[in-house]
Parts: structure tokens; C-alpha cells; sequence
């Protein structure tokens, strides 16, 4: 009976498998991982010089110009014109599947995450230098990564979709327009993944010296 379920309402059995198997997979990997932890060495972090907090600290501000260029750019590209009223019903369905599947995406990886950030947590437990404020900033800063890689994933999927008939439109009377706007566009996606992550380890850095 439960096979012939999984047959009538197979992407529903196939999609509850695959997370299924990611957490297994998961669970094994962090389970090997900490065996391996527990027989390494002690945790032992370098002092940091004020030399090398001054550059970390020129890393964050790169960082930060980064992400206020992406955002930048992202405005400049949205506000040109979308095109006629069919480019822009085609545009929107583009639009609506891409936010769709980013949705299902990140539902599908909430768990595994989870299983991440909770196995980074324990992973060096009994070893000379761990503390629970150490292996939180970890877990934290795992879940905080994932975040950001998300972010800049939306946000270059968002433009991507934005962009793709205002090019079109630009394209109709102008090479260099629509030459402008994909270049703005593209760079929206590479500024954002850059900056963030620029912010994401300089904080890193900072915080745990």
C-alpha cells in the first residue's frame, strides 16, 4: 500500500526522500567529524596584532561599500523602463517561479542546517580551549553564512529576473543601453555575494580575535 502511495503522489514521496537522505547523510558526517575533533589538538586561537585588526577592519569597510554598490546598481536597473505590457506579463511569470523555487530551496535546507549548526556546537566538545560561548559563535556564525549565501543567491535571482526585460527593452533601440544594463545587473549578484561574505569574516575576526 505504501509503495503504491509513493507511486500516485511520487514528488511528494521523492522530495520527503531526499531530505530524509540529507539528514542521514548529515548526521553521519557530523558524527565522523567529531570523532576526528575529539582525537585532533586543543583549540588554540592567535593573538591578534593591531596591524592585523586595521586591515580586517579595511576588509569590512570593502565589504560594505560592496553591498551599498549592489544595492546601488539594483535600484538603477529596476527603475528603467520594464517594456511593453506582454514583456512585462512574461517577465513577472519568470519571476514568480524563480522566487518560487528559491522558496522551496530554502524549506528543503532548514534542516540540514540545523544538523550542521547543532554538530558544530558539540564538535570539540572536551577539548582544551572549548567553551560554550566558543562553540555557540561557531554554530551562530555557520547559520549566519548560510544566511548571507542565501541572500545574495535572492538577490541575484530577484535582479536576474528584473533585469532580463528591461535589457530587452533597451535592446530595441540601443546596443549600449542593453549592454549597461546586463553589465549592472550581473554586477548586482557579484557585489552582493563578495560584500557579504567580506562582512560575514571580517565579523568572525573581530569577534573571536
Amino acid at each position: 500500500m505504501s509503495s503504491y502511495s509513493c507511486r500516485i503522489e511520487s514528488r511528494p514521496c521523492r522530495a520527503g526522500g531526499r531530505a530524509t537522505l540529507l539528514s542521514a547523510i548529515a548526521a553521519l558526517g557530523l558524527s565522523t567529524l567529531t570523532r576526528a575533533a575529539h582525537a585532533g589538538e586543543a583549540i588554540k586561537l592567535p593573538e591578534f596584532s593591531s596591524t592585523e585588526t586595521s586591515t580586517v577592519v579595511v576588509a569590512l569597510v570593502a565589504g560594505i561599500v560592496s553591498v551599498l554598490m549592489g544595492a546601488f546598481w539594483y535600484s538603477s536597473v529596476k527603475r528603467q523602463s520594464p517594456g511593453t505590457p506582454r514583456m512585462q506579463e512574461v517577465g513577472q511569470a519568470i519571476r514568480d517561479g524563480a522566487l518560487a523555487y528559491l522558496r522551496q530551496q530554502g524549506k528543503r535546507m532548514v534542516v540540514l542546517v540545523a544538523l550542521v549548526a547543532v554538530g558544530l556546537f558539540f564538535l570539540f566538545q572536551g577539548q582544551e580551549g572549548y567553551t560554550p560561548g566558543l562553540a555557540a559563535g561557531v554554530a551562530l556564525f555557520f547559520v549566519l553564512g548560510v544566511g548571507a549565501s542565501y541572500l545574495a543567491g535572492y538577490v541575484g535571482m530577484g535582479m536576474a529576473t528584473i533585469a532580463n526585460q528591461r535589457t530587452a527593452e533597451q535592446a530595441r533601440s540601443s546596443f549600449k543601453g542593453a549592454l549597461e544594463t546586463a553589465f549592472r545587473a550581473g554586477a548586482v549578484s557579484g557585489m552582493m555575494t563578495v560584500g557579504l561574505g567580506l562582512i560575514g569574516a571580517c565579523a568572525v575576526f573581530l569577534k573571536f580575535k
